[in-house]
């Protein structure tokens, strides 16, 4: 089976639901997307390692991990979803030590939250992309399920607004100065307020554009 390369588009999540998050992922070569449901801790490690201007205090659990890695000369070389089965994606992190290579089973979210810190790719067979892949609307609203336990593709949890940026916008900060948001950012994440900082860090680069 052919493998596809992915890149991430972004995460959304919505304004009404807690805890109901989606991974979007694109193929490199062509227009589909691969939505994916994860939930809000791995949402937030994954809009970290996207936004590199956000340096935790402490390291999280997937940054504790690299350090881990680092330290015993192990390299994550590549992450594949390899199975959707109900909904439920399926991958594999492909190790490296000492030349030696293994396979590790993990949740889709881990796989690529790890992937990202590791700058290793992120591949789908062809046969999931025709299964579950679809073009998407940006900026498309669609309705809402209750049902975030597991991770699976956008019919599991369909909504999701703003599909362009990491993380959703919000106008609560838009009457800030730059200075304002700079102190705001450096205090959201002494706080481990990551997804504040995350929406203070996007209307940073809205005055800044």
């Amino acid at each position: 089976m052919s493998l596809v390369k992915l890149t991430i588009k972004g995460i959304s999540y919505s304004q009404t639901q807690n805890g109901a998050y989606a991974l979007i992922l694109n193929e490199v070569d062509g227009e589909r997307k691969l939505p994916i449901v994860i939930g809000a801790f791995e949402a937030q490690s994954i809009a970290i390692a996207l936004e590199k201007e956000i340096k935790p205090p402490r390291p999280l659990t997937h940054d504790l991990f690299k350090n881990f890695a680092d330290r015993f000369d192990i390299v994550v070389k590549q992450v594949i979803i390899h199975k959707l089965v109900d909904g439920v994606f399926f991958s594999s992190i492909i190790c490296e030590r000492d030349k030696i290579e293994e396979i590790i089973d993990a949740r889709t979210s881990d796989a690529i939250a790890l992937a990202l810190r590791f700058s290793a790719p992120i591949f789908t067979y062809k046969n999931i992309l025709d299964k579950a892949g679809i073009y998407l609307q940006m900026n498309s609203l669609e309705e809402e399920k209750t049902d975030t336990e597991k991770e699976g593709s956008l019919s599991d949890l369909e909504i999701f607004g703003d599909l362009e940026d990491p993380v959703s916008n919000v106008e609560e900060y838009a009457s800030n100065s730059l200075e304002e948001l700079y102190s705001k950012l450096d205090e959201a994440v002494q706080n481990e307020d990551y997804e504040k900082a995350a929406k203070i860090r996007d209307e940073i680069s809205k005055k800044e554009s």
